[in-house]
């Protein structure tokens, strides 16, 4: 390494810190990373630490096709050899875009060294004509245009207004979920997750990260001494707070496998439903990632939270999870509410099950409509994306207010990915009647910057042939979110006897990681992770013939 001109003694006796770096000109959310490494380096030199940066595949959602999920594992394994194969003493995680966040520490998790993560933070708040816009708008303005109330080229100069700086969405969709998940975890330093990503305190942090990552290689302190089972319930409950994206549970299923630690799609729903939503935030609210800092930042909001939270889990500082939030204040409680008056009653996710889905499904009741949270109405059935988008605007479709759409073969396997289609548009018949919701349902996701009655990931998916698999249109559909399931109202003789006909739709990719990917990946429920990547493979190097 001396051919970079680094001096002899640098070598001697400091640990070496690898700086996952996701930074890519096609991830506009992580672009900015080139000079927030730097802000990192400057805290590994300053504690005595030997800073050396590494690239890994970077996944940015606005670019990449058919979806970014597809690539998650696939990162994750980059991050996972990148670290073990090279000399390194610790990890300090740079990610922002949805997946990336995920990935990296599902991979770090895998070796398992000290690591600390360093989010890239979200972007200003977006401003048009007078008003506070984001990501989440988007979803609204589409509706607009193809209802015929907005133009496209208005829609257009929208977008614009709201991308006006470096960082991720700035409302509460994936990145954002992902970025509080980790502080409530603790993997983060204090404030990682609401710092905009153009605010000088997000150097700052980076840097003071640099620093914490040299005090825990001497201190040994690995990702399994802070991912605990109480750090992940934390992290539900904080989720719930937030109202957070139904992404959330994919990606910290996969996490928790990676660790060793027994979490299912069921603590989810008994660990939110007692949690206030306190973050009047969008999609679910009305403000943005930029108000959540200048209100506190999620320690003020941990602090509203204290009564529900296991205080004492370690986190990379050093301190526990209560000793980072004891100072903290709220400096606007229509932005943080108080958790005896939360800023709305609904909880932020909930988990369903019956007889249309055997292993579980996920509806975000936040950011839903209440008069549609116990409804009985007929499907309309798309069986794959491609005959969505073929029917869902012809004039013929046998749809009204009360009907129930379902898209299937949008799963893991069956769209390999699972990509966020499940928040369907409406037709636009429906749209220029006023109607601005529906009940949708599918084996996919959904954006977390998106909003509706939306109940997705649907397991089984129906590529793999559950009662999901044969549903047809004109079937009744009961959702019941007060009590948590989701039926159709047909047999099981009837159902029995669909399956016999059932043929599935064949994904055929013959090579590549794509093809890895059908085989290998697991169920939604499971957190659509590798079997064969469970658990933890250490930081050992097998065969080392040097």
């Amino acid at each position: 390494m001396k051919n970079q001109g680094i001096p002899s003694y640098e070598f001697q006796g400091k640990p070496v810190i690898g700086i996952c770096n996701t930074w890519s000109e096609l991830t506009p959310c992580n672009a900015h990373f080139r000079e927030l490494a730097e802000s990192v380096k400057r805290g590994v030199l300053e504690a005595g630490g030997f800073p050396l940066e590494f690239p890994v595949m970077s996944l940015g959602e606005t670019l990449m096709k058919p979806t970014a999920m597809l690539y998650r594992n696939l990162v994750s394994m980059d991050v996972e050899e990148s670290i073990r194969a090279n000399p390194l003493d610790g990890v300090v995680l740079l990610c922002g875009c949805d997946k990336t966040t995920p990935a990296l520490v599902m991979g770090a998790c895998s070796v398992n060294l000290p690591t600390i993560v360093v989010s890239g933070g979200p972007m200003l708040t977006g401003k048009y004509k007078g008003k506070d816009i984001g990501t989440s708008d988007l979803w609204r303005f589409t509706d607009e245009v193809r209802s015929g109330r907005m133009e496209e080229e208005e829609m257009n100069a929208a977008e614009a207004d709201m991308c006006r700086s470096h960082g991720h969405c700035a409302v509460m969709g994936t990145a954002s979920s992902m970025a509080c998940m980790v502080e409530a975890l603790g993997l983060s330093l204090p404030q990682n997750a609401a710092i905009p990503a153009v605010d000088a305190n997000r150097k700052v942090l980076a840097q003071l990260s640099g620093k914490q990552i040299v005090e825990m290689v001497n201190l040994n302190l690995k990702l399994s001494d802070i991912l605990t089972i109480e750090a992940f319930e934390n992290a539900i409950k904080v989720n719930a707070a937030i109202g957070g994206s139904t992404n959330f549970i994919i990606h910290l299923l996969a996490i928790a496998g990676r660790i060793g630690v027994p979490l299912t799609i069921k603590d989810f729903d008994a660990l939110s439903a007692k949690i206030p939503l306190l973050a009047n935030l969008q999609p679910a609210g009305k403000y943005f990632m930029e108000d959540l800092y200048y209100a506190g930042g999620l320690p003020a909001l941990l602090k509203e939270l204290d009564a529900f939270l296991h205080t004492g889990c370690l986190t990379v500082n050093g301190k526990t999870l209560q000793e980072n939030y004891t100072n903290a204040h709220c400096y606007n409680h229509e932005v943080i509410a108080k958790v005896e008056k939360p800023f709305n009653q609904s909880t932020a996710l909930a988990v369903l099950h019956g007889n249309l889905c055997e292993n579980g499904a996920v509806i975000k009741p936040s950011a839903a409509s209440p008069h549609l949270f116990q409804h009985t109405g007929r499907a309309v059935v798309f069986e794959n994306i491609e005959d969505y988008k073929l029917r869902i605007d012809d004039p013929d479709l046998p749809v009204d207010e009360n009907s129930i759409l379902v898209l299937k073969n949008v799963g893991p396997k069956g769209y390999p990915g699972m990509p966020e289609v499940g928040n369907m548009t409406l037709p636009v018949k429906l749209l220029k009647q006023g109607i601005k919701d529906l009940i949708r349902i599918s084996d996919g996701r959904m954006s977390g910057t998106g909003f509706g009655t939306v109940v997705l990931h649907i397991s089984p998916e129906a590529n793999l042939g559950g009662n999901f698999s044969v549903i047809q249109t004109g079937d009744i559909i009961t959702l019941d979110v007060p009590n948590r399931s989701l039926n159709v109202e047909l047999s099981e003789e009837e159902l029995l006897n669909r399956k016999k006909n059932w043929k599935p739709k064949q994904v055929v990719v013959s090579r590549g990681y794509v093809n890895l990917f059908i085989n290998e990946v697991e169920q939604a429920h499971l957190g659509a992770d590798f079997g064969f990547l469970k658990g933890s493979s250490g930081s050992e190097v097998l065969r080392d013939s040097h």
